[in-house]
């Protein structure tokens, strides 16, 4: 009796311990800066002779290939690949057997200048009536250059639909990049949410800034063939470059990468919507016009009006321009955003919001600052029950390096950083509760650094709440 006695006694006090921690968690006051410090690769791109960026064997074989979400609702992928030697078809072949491609879709192929550099044929191919959680099996080119791969589709629509979502940002073409990318096709991620900056091709100038535009594409190949990377662009797709006679913002990143904009009913492909499994993703462009009574303004208002909880409860935005972040570099860049937005974002209960930009990992608490203005309000973020998560993952690996200071001390908001190379996983596996994990790239080892059990907004609340998100009371 007395040793049972003890054990229980020893019981609650471990409780105990457990339950003050979690109410300081829960109050924000378990701040992380992690002292870490890596000895990184050198941040300098790969040389254009490695093997990590092999041309394809044959005569016009296609390479660079990359696939992304071709609908609203997931029964749809657009597939895209770039022939050097000549157009050749655009024709997709499919099917569910290796072995029995039963089903054709055709494309369209385009080209571009850039300086006196002449883009390869870049074909995008439309492949829809898919049916869900199917394998599907594709073949591209012609004759012995031709080339195989496969893809998964998702899920149906289904607030109980388990999913996981990669999520990577500033990738560039690095061994660091090379470290990450391998990292995240270990970790069983299936489609991966791209926040901006792709292939630091602008870091280059004349030809080179379209050669480096094709090492990247296939780079990145041996992941983006076989599952969908939803894209957004970032300050380093702008591309504004007025001494090379280049005026066009977005040039070679809308020639090269396609997005299902039309679907979700938006003007641009820089912005639009996609639903996937339990999660309703919606991108942002943080380098085009978001004020009042913009096309990005209005295309957003309506597009939080179709989220419906009820089939898809994960609400997650993506953009690259955080909107809080406690690093030196890029501080307070996103506040003009987060002026315009954060209240709808607060309203309507977006669990999480990633983004890029700056060099180094960052997760905020649930905090707002809505009831600030330049006359009143409080001027600090404070805890906020409706609010997202903040996640800022610009620490894909690009030449440019880590961002390395932060500021001292570190904010209430701030729940965890850290400037090391890394990406994420989001592990969503039910209505209520999400897994998440930020892998740090330890010298080779791929090492889960911050782990967090996200809790929806919507279903893991309480039937009031729920109920006066359903009803939508937010000015919009």
């Amino acid at each position: 009796m007395l040793v049972s006695f003890g054990m229980r006694l020893l019981l609650y006090q471990h409780l105990l311990v457990v339950l003050i921690i979690l109410s300081f968690v829960g109050h924000g006051y378990a701040r992380v800066t992690s002292t870490f410090v890596r000895s990184e690769w050198p941040s300098t791109d790969i040389p254009l002779e490695n093997e990590a960026f092999a041309i394809p064997k044959g005569h016009n074989a296609p390479q660079q290939v990359h696939i992304t979400q071709g609908d609203y609702d997931g029964k749809a992928v657009i597939i895209s690949w770039v022939t050097t030697a000549e157009p050749g078809p655009s024709k997709v072949q499919y099917g569910t057997s290796k072995d029995n491609s039963e089903f054709t879709a055709e494309g369209t192929v385009t080209n571009y200048t850039f300086y006196n550099y002449k883009s390869g044929y870049i074909h995008h191919c439309l492949v829809d009536g898919l049916e869900y959680n199917t394998k599907y099996y594709y073949k591209i080119g012609v004759g012995d250059s031709s080339r195989e791969f496969w893809f998964q589709t998702p899920p149906k629509i289904d607030p109980d639909a388990s999913y996981t979502f990669g999520v990577i940002g500033d990738l560039g073409q690095t061994f660091n990049s090379l470290s990450t990318l391998e990292h995240y096709m270990q970790s069983g991620g299936q489609t991966v949410l791209y926040v901006g900056d792709l292939s630091y091709a602008d870091r280059y100038t004349y030809n080179d800034v379209g050669i480096r535009w094709d090492s990247w594409g296939r780079f990145i190949e041996r992941s983006t063939a076989y599952q969908p990377w939803i894209w957004s662009a970032g300050n380093h797709e702008i591309e504004y470059m007025p001494d090379m006679g280049e005026f066009l913002p977005f040039k070679s990143y809308l020639q090269r990468f396609s997005t299902p904009h039309i679907a979700s009913n938006s003007s641009n492909p820089l912005w639009y919507a996609v639903r996937r499994a339990s999660a309703h993703i919606i991108v942002l462009s943080s380098y085009s016009s978001f004020v009042k009574y913009t096309p990005q303004w209005r295309w957003l208002r309506e597009e939080l009006k179709k989220v419906d909880r009820e089939k898809t409860p994960w609400l997650i935005i993506l953009m690259h321009m955080p909107l809080y972040s406690s690093n030196l570099a890029h501080y307070m860049e996103g506040e003009s955003m987060r002026a315009v937005f954060e209240s709808w974002f607060v309203c309507f209960k977006v669990d999480l919001i990633f983004a890029g930009h700056v060099h180094a990992y960052e997760r905020s608490y649930r905090i707002s600052n809505i009831h600030y203005n330049v006359s009143s309000g409080d001027r600090y973020p404070i805890p906020d029950k409706s609010a997202p998560v903040y996640i800022t993952v610009g620490d894909g690996g690009n030449q440019e390096g880590l961002a390395g200071r932060f500021w001292d001390p570190q904010p209430d908001y701030s729940a965890f950083r850290e400037a090391s190379y890394g990406h994420s996983t989001l592990e969503i596996r039910n209505r209520t509760h999400a897994f998440y994990h930020w892998n740090r790239n330890d010298d080779g080892k791929k090492v889960q650094t911050d782990s967090v059990v996200f809790y929806n907004q919507y279903w893991a609340s309480n039937l009031h709440r729920r109920r006066s998100l359903k009803k939508s009371h937010c000015k919009l």
